[in-house]
């Protein structure tokens, strides 16, 4: 897996690798990625303003409106952090 390459903004990982890394910040292991969990993602990766960018991901990624983005919502994340967090995420 090539984790370490995104650290930093670098490097690229497929979408089964970032379905991977996202499981390892659901700290609760409750199935569902938070505001907080998304926070220390985005700093994890290099992101600036980690704060305001994982507000604006939540509200981009989470289709049902609950707060937090679960497996079904894991396409729309992908999106946000190819957009907004510059990581290369490619099909395969």
């Amino acid at each position: 897996m090539a984790i370490k390459q995104v650290k930093g903004g670098g490097g690229e990982i497929t979408v089964e690798e970032f379905k991977e890394l996202m499981k390892r910040f659901d700290r609760d292991g409750d199935g569902r990625i938070s505001k907080e969990e998304l926070r220390v993602f985005i700093r994890w990766v290099g992101g600036r303003f980690s704060g305001w960018k994982c507000g604006r991901g939540i509200r981009q990624a989470d289709a049902n409106g609950d707060g937090f983005i679960d497996e079904s919502e894991i396409d729309n994340l992908v999106l946000f952090a190819q957009k907004s967090l510059g990581l290369k995420i490619v099909p395969y």
